[in-house]
């Protein structure tokens, strides 16, 4: 399948490489596109470049969309419902976000400005092959409830501050102070410690209140922080792991064929492992007994040659 487990490694790996070139590409297209007198200057090359661009990109997510009953998820077997059900998939939305502007300005009648800008939705592609944000993503669900639960705080003491503030504040500056959800921008620069200055307290309790929500908000900021830092730690934990069950379910004669080998190839990368990493497990798994680490042949074999 296109920018997965193809029929050759280097062929997938040179379709992957040309696929982030052509999305940073896109990118800094969009940044430089912005600047007026470039755009003036260059605005046919833009142009010819984003057509191409979305060629490219179509192409690729009907390739996708076709080949998406070869994927290793059975629930994408299906002819028919197996290729919607890919199509909603996460990875498939961005995809499908990559081009939709284009369309879209086909079709409706919509500002230029703002499809041009939205082509910078095309980087969230980088996510398919970006081992960092596949292992976030996986964070995310992991510690769902947990972020969950501390944005769920967060937003009580959002909602409590702008409250109090506005309370304290209201008849000193009622034309800054006007309501509640104004409040709020306040609270929230507030507790995100930015503190832009266009809107102070003046009262001795407004001040008391901006104080006590400035050093609370440097303990809330952390705390989702923490919660991702230790999801991360765990989630690396947890695919490491997995791997070496897999190098150790390998091993299990003693000697690594070359369809094992492939199988492990194709865990790592499930896995978003690094060579690095990988290499590291399976010397391990060397050093450990099962594999002559000179001769890559099982250990029992030169027991047994020393016993005879």
């Amino acid at each position: 399948m296109l920018g997965g487990e193809g029929h050759s490694d280097l062929l997938v790996k040179l379709v992957d490489s040309f696929l982030i070139a052509l999305v940073a590409l896109n990118v800094i297209a969009v940044v430089l596109e912005s600047v007026e007198h470039l755009s003036i200057a260059h605005g046919p090359v833009f142009h010819a470049f984003d057509l191409a661009s979305v060629a490219i990109f179509s192409i690729e997510y009907g390739l996708r969309l076709w080949t998406a009953v070869e994927h290793d998820d059975t629930s994408f077997h299906h002819p028919v419902w197996g290729r919607l059900r890919f199509a909603i998939s996460p990875m498939a939305l961005v995809d499908l976000l990559a081009v939709l502007p284009f369309f879209l300005g086909v079709v409706v009648e919509i500002d230029l400005r703002a499809i041009r800008v939205l082509r910078v939705l095309r980087v969230f592609k980088l996510g398919r092959y970006s081992m960092a944000m596949n292992v976030m993503a996986a964070v995310a669900r992991q510690e769902a409830r947990s972020i969950g639960a501390v944005l769920f705080v967060m937003g009580v003491i959002l909602v409590l501050a702008s409250s109090l503030i506005y309370l304290f504040e209201h008849r000193a500056q009622p034309h800054v102070f006007s309501d509640i959800p104004t409040s709020m921008w306040w609270a929230v620069v507030t507790l995100t410690t930015l503190g832009y200055g266009d809107m102070v307290p003046v009262t001795l309790m407004g001040r008391m209140l901006g104080g006590m929500t400035a050093v609370l908000g440097v303990g809330m900021i952390a705390l989702p922080a923490g919660v991702l830092a230790s999801g991360f730690s765990e989630q690396m934990r947890i695919r490491r792991e997995e791997y070496r069950e897999a190098v150790e379910k390998a091993l299990e004669d003693g000697s690594l064929n070359r369809s094992e080998r492939r199988l492990l190839e194709q865990t790592r990368r499930h896995l978003q492992l690094s060579d690095e990493e990988a290499a590291l497990i399976l010397r391990q798994a060397v050093e450990t007994g099962h594999l002559c680490p000179h001769c890559n042949q099982p250990l029992r074999l030169h027991q047994r040659s020393e016993e005879e």
